[in-house]
């Protein structure tokens, strides 16, 4: 779900080019999502090798990394850990939902309806451990850093950048802000075009928020965020009834006392747990951050033998970072 503020923050529009030469650490979990979703069959179903696996996370992988690696960015793929015990009801209710347009789905196919299928089979998408086990893998052969959080990945991927091990965090959702990113990065890919469900194409540039210009045209400090952040919902806590966005800011500009702020509200929660969650995630902080040249081999054993890709198409693919890895060899000889 994420947090709610978007129309908040300070968008700015950029080209991949001008993060040439960075690292940025990946809120992998929302990466994944979105291959698992997005790269479909036109029925809704995922691509699969001959075996009945879903690749559509593998499919997802080996063309954005590769095509990020080849603008010369450094990757860091953090994976969610132990989730905190006040995540619970929201995962209930994502699996709620999840089983309901499975229900959906079912009658769509009885109906061979294609976009009700599609529409609802996307509904459906789970992380299970097999795809996230073969996620790593093929990163690990990448020779890009695989960091398995204690907690939430976003806190992880933040405190790597907070530490200058990293630029910014490649993320969707915007809860690496509350956890002190200097820079939030969002639509990290080569294409410049999105397909809405409708099937209308729009420009779909990556964006970038700096968390301390954000804290200045808000007018606001670290905390306000968080507390602003509270009011309006996050993973956490249902926001409360009837206050958006331009209220809570409005809000946490007037009470410099949230306890006072959240009686005033009539808050059904305890702000204070909420709040501790984003202040106190489990993070690692003896990482480790190894980059290594990627494994030709292991990545066409991955691919081509193990799920069926085509191989001429992961020899191009590969082709593309070899040539990246010879350039920069290059370069460092001279």
């Amino acid at each position: 779900m994420g947090l709610k503020i978007w129309n908040l923050l300070p968008k700015k529009e950029i080209e991949i080019k001008e993060l040439k030469g960075k690292v940025l650490a990946i809120d992998s979990s929302s990466m994944l999502y979105q291959f698992l979703t997005s790269i479909r069959q036109p029925d809704g179903t995922p691509l699969q090798d001959s075996k009945g696996n879903i690749t559509s996370h593998l499919q997802g992988i080996s063309s954005r990394v590769s095509n990020l690696l080849s603008q010369n960015l450094k990757l860091i793929f953090c994976f969610d850990g132990k989730p905190p015990i006040l995540k619970v009801k929201t995962q209930e209710e994502r699996e709620y939902r999840k089983r309901i347009a499975e229900k959906k789905l079912k009658q769509a196919q009885e109906r061979e309806d294609i976009q009700e299928m599609l529409k609802f089979s996307k509904q459906t998408t789970r992380l299970n451990k097999q795809i996230l086990e073969e996620s790593k893998e093929l990163l690990n052969a990448f020779g890009l850093p695989v960091l398995q959080c204690p907690g939430e990945a976003e806190a992880q991927a933040a405190f790597i950048t907070e530490k200058g091990d990293a630029y910014g965090v490649v993320s969707q959702d915007a809860d690496a802000l509350l956890y002190s990113t200097p820079y939030l990065i969002r639509n990290l890919t080569i294409s410049q075009r999105k397909r809405l469900p409708s099937g209308v194409t729009i420009k779909n540039l990556p964006e970038i928020i700096s968390l301390k210009e954000t804290l200045k045209i808000l007018k606001i400090n670290q905390d306000q965020l968080i507390v602003l952040s509270i009011l309006v919902g996050t993973d956490y806590n249902e926001g409360i009834y009837r206050i958006g966005p331009k209220t809570a800011l409005k809000l946490v500009r007037e009470y410099k006392d949230f306890d006072e702020l959240f009686e005033k509200v009539n808050a059904s929660f305890n702000w204070k747990q909420i709040y501790a969650v984003f202040k106190s995630m489990p993070i690692m902080k003896n990482y480790q951050l190894k980059f290594k040249e990627p494994d030709i081999e292991k990545i066409k054993e991955i691919l081509v033998e193990q799920h069926d890709f085509s191989e001429e198409r992961v020899s191009k693919m590969l082709e593309k970072i070899t040539k990246r890895e010879k350039n920069q060899k290059g370069l460092t000889e001279f």
